[in-house]
């Protein structure tokens, strides 16, 4: 089957999850500076999971400019990440809410590595998929940025109980290590 319908219902998804995260920001009552104070966590954890639900939503638009069909081990798979990606709104406000504690910190990890696993098992049913499909093979390589970022969440979760600013610390260094742009795909692209 074609990939457009699983790109337009993946689109649709993370445009829904952004929604909801947005929605959680609540208008601080007064009108000084001072009265965004405990809005800080709140905005640091949202920036945060934009930020990831962004390089999800360019990798697997990237993911996808490689590939011109998809079976259903393809969908399941992509159904896989968008569950994880899904509880994002919910362990984000957990965890701005109450401050970058340890259980919502640890937990915020917990989403970020099966995530990552998802995005993990999606790549690798796509190139089942497409065997021949030596652009893609090429593009997606060792994935070693993929396999670090997992290694690094693991190594969070536990951190977070010891210390949650830096499990905190080492999802956000996820996050650059992926900012960093990544041009596999669009070098393989032609």
């Amino acid at each position: 089957m074609k990939k457009g319908r699983l790109e337009a219902f993946s689109d649709g998804v993370i445009a829904i999850i952004l929604t909801i995260m947005v929605l959680e920001l609540k208008v601080p009552h007064g009108d000084q500076l001072s009265d965004l104070l405990p809005m800080v966590p709140v905005f640091f954890s949202y920036v945060l999971s934009f930020v990831f639900i962004g390089i999800y939503w360019t990798n697997h638009h990237h993911l996808l400019q490689l590939v011109e069909h998809v079976d259903g081990k393809t969908l399941w798979a992509n159904l896989h990440l968008l569950f994880w990606l899904s509880l994002t709104p919910a362990v984000t406000a957990w965890m701005g809410d109450n401050g970058f504690t340890s259980w919502p910190v640890a937990l915020y990890g917990v989403v970020l590595i099966f995530s990552a696993i998802a995005y993990f098992i999606l790549t690798k049913a796509l190139l089942a998929t497409h065997t021949k499909n030596q652009a893609l093979a090429k593009a997606l390589g060792s994935d070693f940025k993929g396999k670090i970022s997992i290694v690094i969440y693991a190594a969070g979760i536990p951190l977070s109980f010891i210390r949650p600013w830096m499990g905190y610390i080492l999802y956000i260094v996820v996050a650059i290590m992926w900012l960093v742009p990544d041009k596999r795909i669009e070098k393989n692209m032609n």
